[in-house]
């Protein structure tokens, strides 16, 4: 390695952390409230700011920031995995039919249980991303070749459009069920209180941990079954491991905010020119947190452009990060390489 890329990851981390940092500052400062850093800063070691400072940055952006970081990294990581699952550099976590069983059960938990808090149907969300899940690795199991990228991406695609048509078919036949999902299909980190994080942070730590520990399988993976095989990796637990990992981050993190698109998809791709900047390689080890990272920064920053660009009212984070994912995946489509998947 030569000498100015010794210093490259270091520098790279550092600019990662700085700049969750001033996003986190951003965060808790910017709104339909303008707060400056000082008294955030009072705000946050317990000195006296006046009541209405601290109960928006303690009680609203503090969660809110939380969930930004904590949703936006879940995505990324996500992302990673499933791309690397089935070398598809245009796969994302939506392949699995995770956000696609999260709508349906947030649609019947709405319109037929009648459940209107979030807390309430976040449940539902889950276990519709778990079982959504579940049905496609079966589906992708189906032959004698056992559970390969295609057939898990195919079987993704079919749980999704028969998912999608329901939820339509509900959500036309009942308004309450069209109000709860027409909020939550938006994707947005707004009203969400600090129980609400609590209660999908151990989802998205044990989703997290997975993801991170396959991290070398996924570089076993990434030169093709045989080689994998015969390196002894045992290529139907490695998949089981990812699909669960994506699962439990996706679908904790569509629960909550809703199915916000292209995260997935892009950040993968940004961690992997600032990781052959850093003289890293295609290395999973160092892949993972950089999407990880990556995509609290992209998600968290979309929501704070989204508080000051049309104030007082607020425009939606997943509206945000569409109009940021949408170019960069038609470039990604155009270029000559990757036409050719």
């Amino acid at each position: 390695m030569t000498r100015p890329a010794r210093w490259r990851p270091a520098l790279l981390v550092a600019a990662l952390g700085a700049l969750l940092v001033l996003l986190c500052l951003l965060s808790l400062g910017l709104g339909a409230l303008g707060i400056p850093p000082g008294d955030v800063l009072k705000a946050l070691t317990g000195q006296p700011t006046g009541p209405r400072v601290e109960d928006v940055v303690l009680s609203v952006r503090v969660p809110r920031t939380a969930l930004g970081l904590a949703a936006g990294a879940a995505l990324g990581l996500s992302g990673c995995v499933m791309q690397a699952l089935t070398r598809n550099p245009l796969a994302d976590p939506g392949i699995l039919g995770v956000s696609a069983g999260a709508a349906f059960a947030i649609v019947l938990a709405a319109g037929v249980a009648g459940i209107g808090s979030l807390l309430g149907y976040i449940w539902f969300a889950f276990a519709g991303a778990m079982a959504a899940s579940v049905v496609v690795y079966l589906l992708g199991r189906l032959g004698r070749s056992g559970s390969t990228p295609v057939k898990l991406a195919l079987a993704g695609v079919a749980v999704t459009a028969v998912l999608s048509s329901l939820t339509s078919a509900v959500v036309l036949t009942d308004p309450a069920a069209l109000d709860r999902f027409r909020f939550w299909s938006a994707g947005s980190l707004a009203d969400q209180d600090a129980a609400t994080v609590l209660r999908v942070l151990p989802f998205l730590g044990l989703g997290a941990l997975l993801a991170l520990a396959s991290a070398p399988a996924l570089n076993s993976l990434a030169l093709g079954d045989d080689v994998a095989a015969s390196l002894g990796r045992r290529l139907g637990l490695v998949r089981l491991q990812g699909v669960v990992a994506v699962t439990l981050l996706t679908g904790a993190a569509v629960a909550v905010i809703g199915p916000v698109v292209f995260i997935g998809l892009v950040v993968p791709h940004v961690a992997r020119v600032l990781a052959q900047y850093a003289g890293l390689g295609p290395d999973h080890r160092w892949l993972l947190p950089l999407s990880a990272a990556l995509a609290a920064a992209l998600l968290l920053g979309a929501d704070i452009l989204g508080r000051v660009i049309a104030r007082p009212v607020e425009v939606q984070a997943g509206i945000i990060v569409a109009f940021i994912g949408g170019p960069f995946f038609i470039a990604l489509v155009r270029r000559r390489r990757l036409a050719e998947v």
